[in-house]
């Protein structure tokens, strides 16, 4: 970091910020990331899955929309670890993927709700 462009910054907390500043490459997989919760069809689909495991069938229904509308969005989730599946004789089921996601969803809809 230059100095010379944040003088009435103090020394002390331009060291701390540099020692704390993620690197660029996290902070890009970060947009990313937070990307996906920009798209509504997506944030729909990851709020059925809140509530229950689904295979596309049952999310297409509940949604409204076809089948490939949401399995490309799954495909997206999945990329990017937002969404797990298992598989349970012929049907794949679909999850969120961890309790970091819940938390997400949940602190994300408090906060709008706020």
């Amino acid at each position: 970091m230059e100095e010379n462009n944040y003088l009435h910054v103090e020394k002390e907390i331009l060291k701390e910020i540099d020692e704390t500043m993620p690197p660029e490459e996290e902070l890009q997989d970060l947009a990313e990331f937070f990307k996906v919760f920009g798209d509504a069809t997506r944030l729909k689909i990851l709020s059925v899955l809140l509530c229950s495991e689904m295979c596309v069938y049952d999310i297409a229904a509940v949604l409204g929309m076809s089948q490939s509308a949401i399995s490309h969005q799954l495909r997206v989730l999945k990329q990017l670890d937002l969404v797990k599946h298992r598989r349970e004789g012929k049907t794949i089921l679909y999850s969120l993927a961890d309790a970091h996601i819940v938390t997400i969803l949940r602190q994300g809809l408090d906060h709008i709700e706020e």
